[in-house]
C-alpha cells in the first residue's frame, strides 16, 4: 500500500468521521448535562431528510440547513420535554424518537416526493461544494507534505471543518467557561447547583439546544455534503457509534475526535478493502464491513477501560421543596 492510498483512505476516514463526530460532540453536550440521549440516531435522520428535502424544492443549501438545524431542534426540545419537565425515562424517550423519525421520513418523503422515501438527487446550489485551501493546487507536486495538503486537508465541504474547529470550541465552551462549569456540575450534583441558585432545568434545556443543532449538522452533512440526497435508513447506525465514541472519549471533546476518526478509519478501509493490496491474511468482506459495529459492540462492552459517566445521568432531578 503506497502514501498515495494512504493519504486517500485518510481523506475519505476524515468525510467519513464527520457526521460521527457531530453527533458525539451533541451527545457530549447532552451527557454532560446529565441527559442521556439515545435519540442522537432519530435527530440525524430526520435533519438529513428534511435539510435535503427543502434543498430539493427550493435549490438552495442553506435553506435546507436551516430547516434540518430547525426540525432536529424540535425533536431535541421533545426529547427535553420528556426527560427534563415530565421527568420521563430518558432511554425509552430517546428510542421512541427514533421510531418516530425512522416512519416519519419515509412517510413524508413518499408523500412528497413519490421515491419509496428517498429525495430527489442533489446538485448545483442545492448541495454544499468542496472547498479547496489557499495555494493547495501550488504544492500538490510537493513531495510527502503535497498530498497531505491538498488531498487530505484541502477538498472538503465547509461543515467539515466547522466540525473539526468545534472540538477546541467545545473543549473551551466546557473547561473555560462559567456555562461550560456550570453545565458540567448539572450532570454531576444538580442539586448543588440549585442549591447555588442556578436554574437547572434552564441549563439542562440549553444543553439540549446545542445538542439539537449539532446532531442537525451531522444529518445535514450526511445527506447535502457527503451524500447528494436523502435514502431510506441512511443514518445507518451513526447515532449509536456516535454513543459508543462518546464512551471511548470518555466524555470528553479532543478525545471525541480521535475515536470518531477511527470510526471513519475503519469505515474507510471497509469501503476500500477489496482494492486493497495488504500484506496480511485475507479476510472476508463482510468482516471488514462489520468491522466498525464489531468495535462499537467492544466498546460497549466496557473493553476499553474504566469510563465513568456524569453522576447525575439519566436520572431526572426533582427539586425539594
Amino acid at each position: 500500500m503506497d502514501f498515495l492510498t494512504i493519504v486517500q483512505i485518510s481523506d475519505s476516514a476524515l468525510r467519513l468521521a464527520t457526521p460521527l463526530l457531530l453527533a458525539c460532540l451533541a451527545g457530549l453536550f447532552s451527557e454532560r448535562a446529565g441527559i442521556f440521549d439515545i435519540g442522537l440516531e432519530g435527530k440525524i435522520l430526520v435533519s438529513a431528510f428534511f435539510s435535503a428535502a427543502i434543498a430539493a424544492s427550493t435549490g438552495s443549501v442553506w435553506i435546507g440547513l436551516c430547516a434540518g438545524i430547525a426540525v432536529s431542534v424540535v425533536f431535541s426540545m421533545i426529547h427535553g420535554l420528556a426527560s427534563i419537565t415530565f421527568q420521563g425515562n430518558q432511554l425509552i424517550s430517546g428510542v421512541a424518537l427514533n421510531f418516530l423519525a425512522s416512519g416519519l421520513t419515509v412517510l413524508v418523503g413518499e408523500a412528497w416526493f413519490s421515491l419509496g422515501g428517498r429525495t430527489p438527487s442533489l446538485a448545483g446550489a442545492a448541495r454544499f461544494p468542496n472547498l479547496e485551501l489557499p495555494f493547495a493546487s501550488a504544492v500538490a507536486d510537493v513531495p510527502v507534505l503535497g498530498p497531505i495538503y491538498s488531498d487530505l486537508l484541502s477538498g472538503h465541504t465547509i461543515l467539515v471543518y466547522v466540525a473539526l474547529l468545534l472540538v477546541p470550541a467545545s473543549w473551551f465552551v466546557l473547561y473555560r467557561t462559567r456555562f461550560g462549569l456550570r453545565l458540567r456540575a448539572v450532570g454531576e450534583n444538580p442539586a448543588a447547583v440549585d442549591t447555588a441558585g442556578i436554574s437547572v432545568i434552564r441549563l439542562r434545556y440549553s444543553s439540549m439546544l446545542i445538542a439539537g443543532v449539532l446532531c442537525g449538522l451531522a444529518g445535514i452533512y450526511l445527506a447535502t455534503g457527503l451524500g447528494s440526497g436523502f435514502g431510506k435508513e441512511m443514518s445507518a447506525g451513526r447515532g449509536y457509534i456516535a454513543l459508543a465514541a462518546l464512551i471511548f472519549a470518555k466524555w470528553k471533546p479532543v478525545p471525541a475526535l480521535g475515536a470518531t476518526l477511527l470510526f471513519g478509519l475503519l469505515q474507510a478501509i471497509a469501503i476500500r478493502y477489496p482494492k486493497l493490496d495488504l500484506v496480511i491474511i485475507t479476510l472476508p468482506a463482510q468482516f471488514m464491513e462489520a468491522l466498525p459495529y464489531i468495535l462499537t459492540v467492544i466498546i460497549l462492552a466496557g473493553f476499553i477501560g474504566k469510563a465513568i459517566p456524569p453522576k447525575a445521568g439519566g436520572e431526572p432531578y426533582v427539586k425539594e421543596r
